[in-house]
């Protein structure tokens, strides 16, 4: 790698966007240390030093690489013990500013949080350090048993900011996990698959949501419907009860609209009723939940860095489930679909599991075709950050709304990401599509698809990425074998303004599903006008609304998939009572 030829330059040029490259940072030294109140072992982790110029919320929860971006250094430390003192100077990078030294006079407020890491014996040979998921959803600013500061205010004068002392005396707290209702259900489950790869116990979990009359109706065995997606606290979207009257309306920022919260449990409500009416098909619904060290779930494939998730979640979780509720176990009555993060995983699942499912709906996947990584294309490109000729580079974004307005670029995403973790423990998006699509490297950590300082591709793991987890390239490779398998099963929507140019890659898959598909596809490619992230299919509503109605919107294509795919002798009447 050029990493150490560059750095100097990269670091000040390159990656943090300084005035100049000779500019001097102003001499700083900010103690953090733990308090034995707060732990009493000796830790290793991810040393997190964070500003806020407001006192809104904590600083912790304010980390973002948009155009609202506060300050955020970070370090490394193995075997912390309690009360020993850690020094971030004008060395330690961060992010948006490279140095302490660097960030603009002001009042600010700092915390400091350690992000702990466990020790994982993998079966691979391995040993690796990483932050193992604590029943949050792997997040950082809010994983019990990690440690933070109470933050205090400071000043940065025109002089720079001068040293101060932080004291880590806060823990986490445990998260109380929801509890069972009349219908929905919450389980767990050891995996053998997981634990053997992870060197420990790994376990899976779900919600589960019954249909209606499902006690009154032993004879009954029910079709499945997988929702894909980010770590769910419980199950989403239905609720029991009108919206709460006393519930004060929340503006959302997102969609410009006023009383959001209130939206939210009117629809939650609303899909309540219809669950209950008499011609409602009668489905079991999960929404998994596979965080791994890496992310709050793991795109539900197998992969070198996290383990046999892919079997793990079709051959150990799944039918754990349709045994203990009644589903039909079989691959005719399961069903997959999920926005964004659950959009690739619906269609990466179909894909690698074609007769284990009977259809997925895959809305604003993450990128299907890697010629179209977002905006770059990982097998032609040099460099992830900057394209132009020999005279000009323009920077390439990241993200965008409809009107094409631009917030944050690639580069600042990835440098946000190595500021939380280096060897890809961000915990970040750039940090989990490295994680899954990589292979495993020499130190038990992924092989970098690109420099995370310069940009610089390496193209022999894009290759690597190319024929394990590029759809569009494993479709077109593979489908002589399983085109016939997955005919009528393909189902994509995404916007046309796409926040992060996600509808790139959509483009390239239809292309060939349309075009080149023999036997010929049989489903469905669309796109949402001046749609942004999460559009799904529904042409009559607006994002804010159609993202909250999943679970009901593709019941009667699935329905109509089942009255033309189903066996001979599949069971199509226990589970239609009224």
């Amino acid at each position: 790698m050029r990493l150490f030829k560059i750095l100097s330059l990269s670091l000040c040029f390159l990656v943090f966007n300084c005035e100049s490259t000779t500019k001097k940072t102003n001499s700083v030294a900010v103690s953090v240390s733990f308090s034995n109140d707060a732990n009493n072992q000796p830790l290793d982790g991810r040393l997190l030093l964070v500003f806020a110029d407001n006192n809104e919320r904590e600083p912790r929860f304010q980390v973002s690489e948009g155009l609202n971006a506060q300050p955020i250094f970070g370090m490394n430390v193995d075997g912390l013990a309690p009360n020993e003192k850690v020094v971030f100077d004008e060395t330690i990078s961060g992010f948006p500013y490279q140095s302490l030294g660097d960030m603009a006079p002001g009042t600010y407020y700092a915390q400091a949080v350690l992000h702990t890491y466990e020790t994982f014996n993998l079966s691979t040979g391995h040993t690796v350090k990483l932050p193992m998921d604590n029943g949050e959803g792997q997040q950082w600013n809010r994983s019990p048993g990690n440690l933070y500061s109470t933050p205090i205010q400071v000043e940065v004068t025109e002089n720079g900011l001068k040293d101060f002392e932080i004291i880590m005396d806060n823990v986490i707290p445990e998260i109380v996990p929801p509890e069972d209702t009349e219908w929905i259900k919450h389980i767990t489950m050891k995996s053998d698959l997981l634990s053997e790869f992870w060197g420990r116990d790994m376990y899976l979990g779900a919600h589960v949501l019954l249909p209606k009359g499902f006690d009154e109706h032993p004879e009954a065995k029910y079709p499945l419907m997988v929702f894909q997606g980010h770590f769910p606290s419980d199950f989403g979207g239905f609720r029991t009860t009108p919206p709460d009257e006393n519930l004060e309306p929340v503006y959302s920022e997102r969609f410009g609209v006023e009383g959001y919260n209130i939206i939210q449990q009117q629809e939650a409500y609303d899909f309540y009723k219809r669950w209950n009416e008499p011609d409602f098909p009668r489905f079991l619904i999960i929404e998994i939940q596979h965080p791994t060290p890496y992310y709050d779930d793991s795109y539900a494939v197998n992969s070198a860095n996290q383990g046999p998730y892919g079997d793990a979640l079709t051959y150990e979780l799944i039918p754990y489930i349709e045994k203990m509720f009644r589903g039909q176990g079989e691959g005719w009555s399961r069903f997959l679909y999920g926005g964004s993060t659950g959009g690739w995983e619906a269609l990466a699942v179909q894909v690698k599991y074609p007769d284990e499912y009977n259809g997925c709906f895959a809305a604003c996947p993450d990128p299907i075709d890697f010629a179209a990584y977002c905006l770059t294309n990982i097998y032609e490109d040099e460099n992830a950050y900057f394209v132009g000729g020999k005279h000009k580079k323009v920077e390439v974004p990241g993200s965008r709304d409809y009107l094409g307005n631009i917030s944050s670029t690639v580069r600042e995403s990835n440098h946000l990401e190595l500021v939380l973790g280096d060897k890809t423990r961000s915990g970040g998006q750039y940090d989990i599509w490295e994680a899954t699509y990589s292979p495993q490297g020499d130190d038990g950590y992924p092989v970098r698809l690109w420099d995370k300082v310069t940009g610089d591709i390496n193209h022999e793991v894009a290759e690597y990425w190319k024929e394990n987890y590029d759809l569009r390239h494993i479709l077109e490779r593979d489908w002589d074998k399983v085109g016939e398998k997955l005919k009528g099963k393909i189902h994509i929507y995404c916007g046309d303004m796409d926040n992060y140019y996600l509808n790139n890659a959509v483009y390239l898959m239809e292309d060939f599903l349309e075009s080149t598909t023999d036997p010929y596809y049989a489903g469905e490619v669309d796109y949402g006008d001046r749609a942004e992230h999460c559009w799904n299919g529904d042409h009559e509503n607006p994002n804010a609304i159609s993202r909250l109605r999943y679970n009901g919107m593709y019941v009667p294509k699935i329905m109509k998939r089942i009255a033309e795919s189903a066996p001979a002798g599949a069971d199509l009447t226990s589970w239609r009572y009224k």
